[in-house]
């Protein structure tokens, strides 16, 4: 089964060499009778298929060339056919097909999709153009010995095969390599239809009129192709390019109009040229702002998903403070009803033994029992204000902050404690009142431990801003400030970013001298803070 595949495939292989020199040259013999002075297609064919077929084929291909040539020069039954077969068509053929075997050779892709590939192609063209042209000019000049017919046929070829290469080529690719989808396929047959018979008319039209009409309406005509260019991309204008190229050619030498000067089509070269690499920059743009807007898509997606787990995350976090924050209160129910009632039942039992104790002369006995249980009683109360603040549940959150222990820790140390309240703390929930008290907290017993201050501020604004409740707090004190590099890893400054961040807040230390300067942003919903705010 195997080898009857290879064998089969080796078959068509085989086959397709002759398929395609038939078609080339039944497609050479088509064109050859439109061939003008300024209009060689069949030069142009014989770069497109040289540049685009397997060099596997090239013989064949040749081969037609040569056999088509053949028959035109015995159809022309003249002698001076064959030096022209001999000294023109041959080595012009050879000259091209040798250049390009080399840009083959050197790995170059036929492909037109950027401008600078589409510059690569059209100095190839030049060079080629360039070389045959010489060639040509030097083997008529070597028949005919005459200098002056060497640089008209010089210039003439130069023109005419480059302006051959310049329609055929390009649409040779687009065929073959890079077709046009069907919705691009129907959008160009639509500006044909509604932008180029228009043109086309109106070309016809005023060529039948008497000069400068003519000359107008071929500069006119290179209108469209920019259009298309700009529409279509380097596809668009090379079609919109060889439907002008017709329509001149049609209106000269087959409708018997004022012919045109080397100089039009010199004007339709250089415009065509132009006209292709603003298409091709076009396509280049339009490739880029698709990759641009796919690109902005997938970010976009990667973000969706990004903030999906920040906020999943986030709510961890929330949910964690929450169950510390839990965990706090049961343990400090549990220490104020078990621990709180033991102390309160010893100082009851000491209170009874008093008499007896005074009666054995060991009442300082019963005054040191009660001087300790006092301390264990005072360093319970303050446990249980780190655990759980009774007076942020008893008075609310403006009260706590302005007459709880905060103020009482602060002026214990001798430390002014200043504050500025506004807002309603109702509009916040549990989580973010306790996290602003517990902020407050950790602040003041930093000012208290650290910094030697004498004076602590703190500022509280609560408000709605487009239907979310915000909470801006700023905390401040006169101390001997952080050091120039400020330790992340350390456990005030860091649990308190931490507490903001999983609350989905921003918090900012601002370099303040003296003293230590905070500024922290809060807010019900768990979206990202507004830095306008903290401003």
């Amino acid at each position: 089964m195997y080898h009857r595949a290879m064998l089969s495939k080796s078959f068509l292989t085989a086959c397709l060499g002759p398929v395609l020199g038939l078609a080339y040259l039944l497609a050479w013999l088509a064109l050859w009778p439109t061939a003008q002075p300024f209009w060689m297609l069949p030069y142009g064919l014989r770069f497109g298929a040289l540049l685009l077929a397997p060099m596997r084929y090239w013989g064949w291909l040749l081969g037609a060339e040569c056999v088509a040539s053949f028959g035109i020069v015995m159809n022309q039954g003249a002698p001076a056919g064959w030096n022209g077969l001999l000294f023109g068509e041959l080595p012009d053929m050879l000259v091209m097909a040798g250049g390009l075997w080399l840009v083959r050779r050197f790995g170059w892709q036929v492909t037109l999709n950027t401008p600078q590939q589409m510059a690569r192609l059209l100095l190839i063209v030049l060079v080629l153009v360039g070389a045959t042209a010489i060639t040509d000019a030097t083997a008529l000049t070597t028949l005919h010995r005459g200098g002056d017919q060497m640089l008209r046929t010089l210039g003439e070829q130069l023109l005419s095969h480059y302006l051959a290469i310049l329609l055929l080529v390009p649409l040779t690719v687009m065929l073959l390599r890079d077709r046009l989808d069907r919705g691009a396929l129907i959008s160009l047959l639509i500006d044909g239809v509604l932008v180029m018979l228009p043109s086309m008319a109106i070309l016809l039209l005023l060529s039948r009129q008497a000069a400068p009409e003519p000359q107008f309406a071929r500069v006119l005509s290179l209108a469209p192709i920019l259009y298309f260019a700009f529409r279509h991309g380097w596809r668009g204008a090379s079609l919109a390019m060889l439907v002008t190229s017709v329509g001149i050619t049609l209106a000269e030498h087959h409708l018997g109009y004022a012919p045109s000067t080397a100089s039009a089509y010199l004007l339709l070269a250089v415009a065509g040229t132009g006209a292709i690499m603003l298409g091709s920059a076009t396509d280049a743009l339009r490739e880029s702002s698709a990759y641009v807007a796919e690109q902005n898509a997938y970010m976009g997606a990667v973000n969706y998903h990004l903030d999906q787990l920040t906020g999943q995350l986030r709510n961890a976090a929330r949910g964690n403070l929450r169950a510390d924050e839990n965990q706090r209160r049961h343990l400090a129910a549990e220490l104020h009803d078990e621990l709180g009632q033991n102390i309160t039942a010893i100082q009851t039992h000491v209170k009874l033994a008093e008499a007896r104790l005074r009666q054995a002369g060991l009442e300082d006995i019963s005054s040191s029992i009660n001087t300790i249980l006092g301390h264990m009683r005072r360093a319970l109360h303050r446990l249980l204000d780190d655990l759980r603040p009774a007076v942020l549940d008893e008075f609310g959150l403006m009260r706590a902050l302005d007459e709880g222990p905060i103020r009482d820790l602060l002026t214990t140390a001798g430390i002014a404690y200043h504050t500025d309240l506004y807002g309603d703390p109702r509009q916040l929930d549990e989580d973010i009142r306790t996290a602003i008290y517990r902020l407050a907290q950790e602040s003041a017993t930093n000012a208290v431990k650290h910094s030697g201050a004498t004076e602590f501020r703190l500022r509280l604004r609560i408000g709605k801003r487009q239907g979310v409740a915000l909470a801006l707090l700023d905390l401040r004190d006169n101390g001997t400030g952080l050091p120039a590099r400020v330790p992340r890893g350390g456990r005030g400054l860091q649990g308190m970013r931490d507490r903001v961040t999983s609350l989905g807040g921003d918090f900012r230390l601002h370099p303040q001298q003296p003293g230590v300067h905070l500024r922290i942003l809060l807010r019900n919903s768990t979206g990202g803070a507004d830095p306008s705010a903290l401003a």
